[in-house]
């Protein structure tokens, strides 16, 4: 992994966030990154070979490996890490394509034209953007949560197994390596997520508040001028003796 370039993308993705995606983005990159890189990939790195079946029948553990892990934890997660950071990038692509077209418009009618007061200011096409990411992030989110759950049956990894799957010749008992270290860290991964769906769903509602009350504002500043304006054309001229 090459962490310049991770930190590079995390700084830009940082730079037109609001205080809940900063916050959002510490914990995606202290809390389950770095864990992921440095801690859980490894506890899993063992996890098929450590997988015992109490039989010598060829395949039969190898199938039943596959049949209660069809999907390992660590390349769940390494897919949902993908899947979540991706969305926050929508935001960086497009402040650079406002980006671009400020230069050439300041290109075409000089260095004092502007077209945007500032390319990465939430607003108009931006700001949706920025809630279409968040709204993305919040779904990826509790679909690997549902996925993970459905799969495993629980978060909770068990001891021993039961199998009878084909070629086993009979209802054989497999073993999980070190399931309690395994559970822990199921449980971390699990409460960093939920703590990432709640920072987002926070920022989704300070967004639209926020977005509601600058509306509103506009709307008392429109009809105010509106009422001293006809205010003003309804005045009538004094009377002169």
């Amino acid at each position: 992994m090459d962490w310049n370039f991770l930190q590079g993308l995390l700084s830009g993705v940082n730079k037109y966030s609001t205080a809940f995606g900063r916050i959002w983005l510490s914990v995606v990159f202290v809390f389950r990154v770095l864990v992921f890189v440095v801690a859980a990939e490894r506890v899993w790195s063992d996890d098929q070979g450590h997988f015992e079946c109490n039989t010598r029948q060829p395949g039969c553990t190898n199938i039943c490996y596959d049949y209660f892990f069809p999907i390992s934890h660590i390349r769940l997660w390494a897919l949902q890490l993908i899947f979540v950071t991706c969305p926050s990038f929508m935001v960086v692509l497009h402040v650079a394509y406002r980006e671009d077209r400020e230069r050439k418009h300041r290109a075409k009618h000089g260095e004092n034209a502007r077209l945007y007061d500032n390319p990465g200011q939430k607003h108009g096409g931006l700001w949706w953007t920025y809630l279409l990411s968040l709204f993305i992030k919040t779904g990826c989110e509790i679909t690997f949560l549902y996925l993970l759950h459905y799969i495993y049956d629980s978060f909770k990894l068990p001891r021993k197994v039961l199998c009878d799957v084909s070629p086993c010749p009979n209802v054989v008992d497999c073993f999980i390596s070190r399931p309690t270290e395994k559970t822990v860290f199921t449980y971390f991964m699990v409460g960093a997520s939920a703590l990432c769906i709640i920072l987002s769903c926070c920022e989704i509602c300070y967004l639209i508040a926020r977005r509601m009350v600058k509306l509103k504002q506009r709307g008392t500043v429109r009809t105010s001028s509106r009422k001293i304006q006809s205010d003003r054309n309804g005045l009538k001229p004094p009377l002169t003796a």
